[in-house]
This record gives C-alpha cells, sequence and structure tokens, in this order.
C-alpha cells in the first residue's frame, strides 16, 4: 500500500499541474484590464489602440467611458468618450479610436475619468469601475 500512494501523488501532482494553467487562464479576478497598446499618427489625428480584458464571469453588453486627453504639458486637451462596446468574459478585445485633430506626440496623459456606460446582465453598476485596471505600453501614462 505504501508503493501505491507515492504513485497516486505524483498522479494527482500531474493531474495539478496540467489543471492549473487552465484554471488561471479563466480565473482572472472580477474586474476589466484596460491597456494603451499603442498610439499611430494617422492624416490630421491620433489612432489610440486598446486591449481590454474583462475579467468578470459574465460578457459586458456595452462599455463606455469617459476620457481626459492631457497635452505633454498636463493641460487638458479635450474630454471624450470611448465606447468599448461588448467585452466577452475572460476575452481580450482590441478596441481603435481614432481622434481627430491630435497629434499623438503631443499626447501626455488619458485619464479614464469613469464609466458613462456599463451594461450586461447580472452585472453590479460599477462593475466597469470596480478594481479598474490601467496600463500602457506607450509612453502616455493612463490613470484612472
Amino acid at each position: 500500500m505504501t508503493c501505491l500512494a507515492p504513485r497516486i501523488l505524483a498522479v494527482c501532482a500531474a493531474v495539478a499541474a496540467l489543471a492549473g494553467p487552465a484554471a488561471a487562464e479563466t480565473d482572472q479576478g472580477a474586474h476589466l484590464t484596460i491597456e494603451l497598446n499603442t498610439l499611430d499618427p494617422v492624416e490630421n489625428a491620433c489612432r489610440m489602440s486598446f486591449v481590454i480584458q474583462n475579467g468578470h464571469a459574465t460578457d459586458i453588453g456595452q462599455a463606455v467611458f469617459e476620457a481626459v486627453l492631457f497635452d505633454t504639458e498636463g493641460r487638458v486637451d479635450r474630454m471624450t468618450l470611448f465606447d468599448f462596446g461588448a467585452l466577452p468574459a475572460a476575452r481580450p478585445r482590441v478596441r481603435q479610436f481614432v481622434v481627430p485633430g491630435l497629434a499623438c506626440d503631443s499626447l501626455g496623459q488619458v485619464l479614464i475619468n469613469g464609466a458613462e456606460t456599463c451594461s450586461g446582465e447580472g452585472l453590479e453598476a460599477a462593475a466597469c469601475t470596480n478594481g479598474l485596471e490601467l496600463r500602457s505600453r506607450t509612453s502616455v501614462e493612463v490613470l484612472g
């Protein structure tokens, strides 16, 4: 019987190791992550690309955030709404917004001022803002 115990433990450990990554991929925590991924100059505008991850167990039907764009001097350039649309649970999405009259190199910071709309079946009113994680892969800081 003592010979079987180490084998059973080894099998259990192997199963747990295989299940671990799958569980980590789906258990993201009940929050949203918004990452400013790239800034690309386009004709008389700046195209901002965001990667959004919905860590909730349920889909978000629509997520609209109020954003404040600051120039490199720290002055408010404009306020706008970014409609990220539908965000399926546990799946990343990329959304792009073209901001007319904005030179990408003049953008200093983006402030996510709050959620204008956050809807989905079974979602709390603050589901888009509670635990909101903000990141940037650009030189532009994203605040919230």
